[in-house]
């Protein structure tokens, strides 16, 4: 069973830091490009960060650069992100996403999503 599980979301003050972790079972990530997406209501989702299969390269939506930073370990089949300085803007539903970037592979596997909830 192919399974990817967020966990680290939760109710923050404005300026606090949350870590996000996804955990995956059923696969291993080291094939796939990984990335952190996010869904506030009434909006669409959004890329927040990804990096490459290797973790050599990372890229970052404007809003964040320089607050978040993703992360993988291959050998732990996991990926986080750490998010600094979080405002009330970053509320959202953050959801993991695995892609094989293949020109012959179209599937993608998505986690069920963990609330972030930056608030006073």
């Amino acid at each position: 069973q192919v399974q990817l599980v967020e966990s680290g979301g939760g109710l923050v003050q404005p300026g606090g830091s949350l870590r996000l972790s996804c955990a995956a079972s059923g696969f291993t990530i080291s094939s796939y490009v990984m990335s952190w997406y996010r869904q506030a209501p009434g909006k669409d989702r959004e890329l927040v960060a990804s990096i490459s299969k290797a973790g050599d390269d990372t890229n970052y939506t404007d809003s964040v650069k320089g607050r978040f930073s993703i992360s993988r370990d291959n050998d732990k089949n996991t990926v986080c992100l750490q998010m600094d300085s979080l405002s009330p803007e970053d509320t959202a539903v953050y959801y993991c996403n695995a892609d094989p970037h293949s020109g012959l592979v179209w599937y993608d596997y998505w986690g069920r999503g963990t609330q972030v909830t930056v608030s006073s």
